[in-house]
């Protein structure tokens, strides 16, 4: 009888699917990029997802998070993401953890218990300990770059991140990860460059405290969205590489 994934099966088949069902991810970062690379993984049928984020939803998520809605302000992000991925797979583990990923809870995270790593947090700081810790544990991370200040989703390449290019956030991963002696990973990154937010009056809104930023950016319901898409096709790919019957075809 079909089922909720049935229509995945005609193109995957039963054992990429019972090896997505029995896959662990975990996701760092509940936002544009990451509720989007969350719930495809969940429609995708993976079966056990963690998901780490210490934000609560804000009116200004609105425009571009798959969990911000009207209802939803003021709620903590990863409550609404698990209730969320669980009306998707009643059958899916999800386990959720209230925190940023910062040296103090880094020790929390046994990265040798995942498949794989989505890293769509914000800070270089922590992106650069999140590949060093997968790759400590030899376990598979993707980390999404800047889409912030970009309209065009057509221009998001997935590649090594020693192939990037434009990107200012990727520029200064290369040059760190060279440093650390990281080796390769895989990112998702834009061509495109970066636009220049145009604040006014309706629009001003305060840097939070503690900040690196100069300037909040702006952000359109078009690119992180499509990136956390990308990023979630490349941990499926990768995933089912050796139990697929009829793999998409990779451009």
């Amino acid at each position: 009888m079909p089922g909720p994934f049935s229509r995945t099966q005609l193109l995957l088949g039963k054992n990429s699917m019972n090896r997505l069902r029995d896959a662990r991810v975990i996701v760092f970062g509940v936002g544009g990029v990451g509720g989007y690379a969350i719930e495809a993984l969940a429609r995708a049928g993976v079966g056990h997802l963690e998901v780490v984020d210490n934000d609560d939803i804000s009116v200004t998520n609105v425009n571009r998070q798959i969990i911000a809605t009207m209802e939803t302000v003021g709620l903590p992000k990863v409550d609404v993401m698990r209730k969320r991925i669980l009306q998707i797979n009643p059958a899916c583990e999800v386990i959720t953890h209230s925190c940023f990923f910062l040296p103090s809870t880094a020790s929390r995270f046994d990265f040798s218990r995942y498949d794989y790593v989505l890293d769509a947090v914000d800070t270089l700081t922590a992106k650069l300990q999140l590949v060093k810790r997968a790759k400590d544990a030899q376990t598979p991370i993707i980390s999404c770059m800047g889409t912030a200040n970009k309209l065009d989703p057509s221009a998001l390449r997935v590649a090594s991140i020693y192939e990037t290019s434009i990107c200012p956030l990727a520029r200064v991963m290369r040059k760190e990860a060279r440093k650390r002696r990281l080796g390769d990973f895989k990112v998702v990154y834009s061509t495109e460059p970066a636009l220049v937010p145009q604040p006014d009056e309706e629009t001003y809104e305060p840097i939070p405290e503690g900040s690196s930023r100069r300037s909040l950016p702006g952000s359109a319901p078009f690119v992180p969205p499509a990136a956390g898409l990308l990023m979630a096709s490349e941990v499926v790919r990768d995933l089912i590489a050796d139990h697929v019957t009829q793999a998409p075809a990779r451009d």
